[in-house]
């Protein structure tokens, strides 16, 4: 028994403001940081900066003042995650190029405390190229009206989402929310450890101005 995905739905899952995380098979934790920090809007080239063990608290605390953004690191099964804090909402670029050479790679992100609102996003990448992609409340809004990307993969996706009674008319966005995570983490075998990621200490690391 995994912890799945699906408790990303809840109120402040991860920290005030939402959620950002990315999943990577074929890549190192380090490696898929160096990717990540590479797709920053900023002109500056950003470094990754190693700052030890942290909770998600502690490294918040690291990064609140200066506008930094910080990962923390971790692993399950064969994939690795990186969970971000701080000042994440619309500063990473297209992830497209994080998944080069071979690499799988998946963004679960929500922007719970932006008021326009903005849905939550998934995206699925490999090897330079978009595999699906879609908006997780399911209805319409700011694109993804059903799933995008390859043409096989985004049917099949689609087709688990219908059978799946999605979306719910009766149900409100957070309660689509969920179910549409519980059908991804199972389609594609995602787990994210929910005490690990809540209360637990990883390694951290920040994402600095060389």
């Amino acid at each position: 028994m995994t912890d799945g995905i699906a408790w990303l739905a809840d109120r402040q899952s991860i920290a005030f403001g939402g959620y950002h995380v990315v999943f990577a098979r074929g890549l190192s934790p380090q490696e898929l940081a160096e990717r990540l920090a590479a797709t920053l809007r900023y002109e500056a080239e950003h470094v990754v900066v190693p700052v030890g063990e942290h909770t998600g608290d502690s490294l918040l605390e690291l990064v609140e003042d200066a506008y930094d953004i910080g990962l923390r690191l971790g692993t399950v099964n064969d994939w690795v995650y990186a969970v971000a804090y701080g000042g994440w909402p619309a500063e990473f670029g297209p992830l497209t190029p994080v998944s080069r050479d071979g690499a799988h790679v998946f963004l679960l992100e929500y922007e719970e405390e932006n008021g326009k609102p903005v849905p939550p996003q998934f995206v699925y990448v490999h090897d330079d190229r978009l595999v699906a992609a879609f908006n997780m409340h399911l209805d319409g809004s700011w694109g993804y009206k059903k799933v995008d990307g390859d043409t096989a993969t985004a049917a099949r996706l689609q087709e688990r989402l219908t059978s799946a009674g999605l979306p719910h008319s009766e149900a409100n966005h957070r309660g689509i929310h969920r179910a549409v995570l519980e059908v991804v983490g199972e389609f594609f075998g995602l787990s994210l450890p929910r005490e690990e990621v809540r209360s637990g200490t990883l390694p951290a690391v920040l994402l600095e101005p060389a």
